[in-house]
């Protein structure tokens, strides 16, 4: 299936970029506190373990990047695992995870994002309360939401520039309170090389229990694979774009959580949300607070635009497929897919009313479960279609996916022990995606519903 050369107008970079942002949200700003909890009172006195944690999140993340390059270039249409378990399982389940990211896979992250970054804005700029007495983070949260829907509006080639350029001054930010914290401020009585007693750490209930957070933070590695067709030469740039933006984002991690335990007593990070706003008063001093607070802004401005991006993409490719669907696959002179925009920004405004408990257990389970059925999928997809072109061969095959399917599943057991509820509601978003796909995909082609084809109004 070809692509419109001028729906491609997105380079290595830019996708990199979107691999970035997507990662870098507010998990890496407040887990670790919660993971500090998890392993008290068996550190004593080295944070190798809790360093591992981002380590061993990052090689996962990479598995699964590795992964989702060769399913992404082999199967090249955007909608991600929408896309690849239609063709690879089944329609029916590539319609089920499709529903479960139109709805609340990306809008709830958004929501809570948006949230976040108006809570840090007001704690930045205490002056915006004159201006909006009552209720100032949900209306500085709305404001967010409008605005990066409308910029998302405009073109491709905007699109593009605007994730770029706010993916680049959040790394660059990132990266200057790395080097701030390792050169301003006394270092903590904490050693970053194992003990004897750290190795029985890494196998313990607790580090699976605390990974879900890590993976959580790491979502998005997969970004770049939802905007195939957007993406110029996808064969080579999306390998590159995926491992390039992982790899790095892996970087950025260890470093900054190094910091945080470098900087910070691990009694005032012990259980607490707010670990960056902690630590940047130990780094910066009385002003630490609001610099921090500025700092995790623009990072969420980047993270709630490159979710947009996404998460948009994947209801675009439901509209295309289904035909009684297809008012959410209609798209602008510039190749907007406009409806699939508004309807995601219906979604996240109806969001912004609620605070979700534990969204984290909740959204961060079923994505992962779907990653799962995908990575699996390139094992699958191997024996089943044999002689499919493969432009990028997913490096240290099977081991890469057999990795990622063996600690994936680790921590999804681990977290429908502790979070049951929680289990049940996502099994419950899954399965009632079957009505709707038995009801939407009548009359058509099988073909079309494995992503073979599409209807001609699309071609």
């Amino acid at each position: 299936m070809k692509t419109s050369p001028t729906k491609q107008a997105v380079s290595t970079w830019p996708a990199a970029a979107l691999v970035v942002s997507n990662m870098i949200g507010i998990g890496v700003f407040t887990s670790l506190g919660f993971q500090i909890n998890g392993f008290t009172p068996q550190l004593t006195g080295s944070v190798f373990p809790l360093i591992m944690l981002w380590v061993v999140g990052g090689g996962l993340a990479l598995c699964g990047a590795l992964c989702y390059a060769e399913l992404a270039t082999a199967l090249p249409r955007s909608g991600g695992e929408y896309n690849f378990l239609s063709r690879i399982y089944h329609p029916m389940v590539g319609f089920c995870t499709g529903l479960c990211s139109a709805t609340i896979g990306f809008a709830a992250p958004i929501a809570v994002s948006a949230q976040v970054f108006g809570q840090y804005l007001c704690r930045a700029f205490p002056s915006i309360a004159h201006f909006v007495p009552n209720n100032s983070e949900h209306a500085v949260a709305f404001l967010l939401v409008i605005l990066a829907t409308a910029a998302h509006l405009r073109s491709l080639r905007f699109t593009g520039a605007f994730q770029a350029a706010a993916t680049a001054m959040t790394v660059l930010l990132i990266i200057s309170f790395v080097i701030f914290g390792f050169s301003a401020t006394p270092a903590q009585p904490v050693a970053f090389l194992p003990r004897s007693s750290d190795w029985s750490l890494l196998f313990s209930g607790a580090f699976f229990s605390s990974l879900i957070w890590v993976m959580y933070s790491y979502s998005g590695w997969n970004a770049a694979a939802y905007i195939v067709e957007e993406v110029r030469n996808p064969a080579k740039a999306l390998p590159r774009a995926l491992i390039l933006g992982t790899a790095f984002v892996i970087a950025l991690y260890v470093a900054v959580n190094a910091v945080f335990l470098y900087t910070t007593p691990l009694t005032s990070l012990d259980g607490k949300l707010e670990v960056a706003h902690i630590a940047g008063t130990e780094i910066f001093g009385s002003a630490g607070a609001r610099i921090t607070s500025a700092l995790i802004c623009v990072g969420l401005v980047a993270n709630v635009s490159g979710m947009m991006w996404v998460g948009s993409r994947v209801t675009e490719a439901i509209g295309a497929t289904y035909p009684v669907l297809g008012l959410l696959g209609k798209t602008s002179k510039t190749r907007v897919p406009y409806v699939a925009l508004l309807y995601q920004f219906a979604v996240i405004f109806a969001l912004l009313f609620f605070k979700p408990d534990n969204i984290v257990n909740y959204v961060g389970s079923v994505l992962l479960f779907w990653s799962l059925l995908a990575v699996i999928g390139v094992i699958v997809l191997r024996f089943r279609e044999p002689g499919l072109a493969r432009p990028y061969r997913t490096w240290g095959y099977p081991f890469t996916p057999i990795i990622f399917a063996i600690i994936t599943l680790a921590c999804l057991v681990q977290n429908s022990q502790i979070h049951f509820r929680e289990t049940l509601i996502g099994a419950a978003t899954v399965l009632i995606g079957i009505p709707i796909y038995l009801w939407a995909s009548r009359n058509v082609p099988v073909e079309q519903l494995r992503g073979e084809t599409l209807p001609e109004s699309s071609m």
